[in-house]
């Protein structure tokens, strides 16, 4: 485990904690002194975040795309140049074993993950390969930054990255001078807001370690404040935005979590393409039933002395009925936390968070999805349950 650059230039940042149980990481900056003030600059201006503890791979080979079309979630197959997705690896009940965020620049598939996750993704990859024209590899010298709120997408900071002020979500692009003609040296690209009701533009950068200086302080001299993790967490909580190993336990499939649709749906599982692992799953839950538990923010007891940790049991009159994911202070909401419940618990319950000094919580009810449409599966096994005659036939 090693401190990013980042972390070490700078007498006020404060690495992460050694447990990660907020989801932090200790290679990487906590905060710079002013955890909350930090957040707030994202509202009306541009924090950047250094997510140096992300594992980058790269994956070379005519066939990278067609390839990771038939072992992944996602619809890429036709993936053009300079354009992004989000993808899960799922096991054969459809649950989540890896989520990734993959761009393609000029013949080369980067996809980046939670950096416990690389070497175990790596893995699978390589195993996968089989005759496929397909070349996974580590790239331990690739280094991920991100940039959230409104002027990441506008002035100073814009024009120095070069951004079209038209690019879509999962559109990326070129850094200025870092481009080669066998080897991109740098991309951004554009990632889907967060935020509460998503309003916070969010834009990454993935680039090699020795020109990660040089971009931070070009950035920062252009207006970005420098956040830490606990900034960038407690905006993506806000928005609902889970993070894999974190917000996600060994049981979740992807319809806990909003990991369903296509990229214009900002979701990791393209409902329109069939043939692998997991689909029957995926397919059964869409199309006949809901899923078992559903992912909600909780508003936590801010006065207790105690505070739950990522794993704890979320209950409800002594029983369990969820675990809690991210914890962490919000500017704005104070303690709140994701966590994925039982479908059936409705948003008004009194809850309890923890093991030993249990808090008390709340379930946030913009959290929850009042989405109650029976589904066309569904309705089609009733109409045959109930015959001609009932059915109106």
């Amino acid at each position: 485990m090693t401190a990013s650059p980042i972390l070490t230039r700078y007498s006020d940042a404060v690495p992460g904690p050694e447990t990660g149980a907020e989801g932090s990481s200790p290679e990487t900056a906590w905060h710079y002194g002013d955890p909350l003030g930090e957040q707030r600059a994202a509202a009306d201006g541009a924090i950047i975040v250094d997510r140096s503890d992300r594992a980058v791979i790269e994956i070379a080979g005519d066939e990278r795309l067609t390839w990771l079309h038939t072992i992944s979630s996602q619809h890429i197959s036709g993936l053009t140049d300079r354009s992004s997705a989000e993808n899960l690896s799922l096991d054969a009940n459809g649950r989540v074993e890896e989520h990734f965020v993959l761009t393609d620049v000029d013949g080369v598939t980067w996809l980046d993950t939670e950096g416990a996750r690389g070497a175990g993704l790596h893995g699978f990859l390589a195993r996968m390969v089989f005759w496929a024209k397909a070349e996974p590899a580590v790239r331990a010298d690739m280094k991920v930054i991100t940039l959230v709120g409104p002027d990441a997408r506008r002035g100073p900071i814009a024009e120095l990255l070069e951004i079209d002020p038209d690019a879509a979500v999962y559109a990326a692009g070129d850094l200025p001078e870092t481009h080669h003609e066998d080897e991109p040296l740098g991309f951004w690209r554009v990632m889907p807001p967060i935020g509460e009701n998503a309003a916070l533009p969010v834009v990454d950068v993935v680039l090699p370690e020795y020109l990660l200086d040089r971009w931070w302080t070009a950035l920062v001299d252009a207006g970005a404040r420098m956040a830490g993790s606990w900034a960038f967490d407690a905006l993506r909580v806000a928005g609902l935005r889970p993070r894999l190993g974190v917000d996600t336990d060994d049981r979740t499939i992807p319809h806990e979590v909003g990991w369903i649709g296509g990229p214009e749906l900002f979701g990791a599982v393209h409902l329109d393409k069939g043939c692998y692992r997991g689909q029957e799953t995926v397919a059964r839950v869409h199309n006949l039933g809901k899923s078992p538990r559903r992912l909600v923010l909780l508003h936590l007891d801010g006065s207790a002395d105690a505070r739950p940790v990522t794993g704890d049991p979320v209950t409800a009159g002594g029983r369990t009925v969820g675990r809690v994911g991210t914890v962490v202070d919000h500017y704005e909401l104070g303690p709140i936390a994701l966590a994925l419940v039982k479908r059936n618990v409705p948003a008004d319950t009194d809850l309890l968070v923890g093991s030993d000094h249990p808090v008390s919580a709340r379930i946030d009810p913009d959290s929850v999805d009042t989405d109650d449409h029976v589904q066309a599966g569904r309705a089609a096994v009733e109409r045959l349950r109930r015959g001609p005659a009932e059915s109106g036939s």
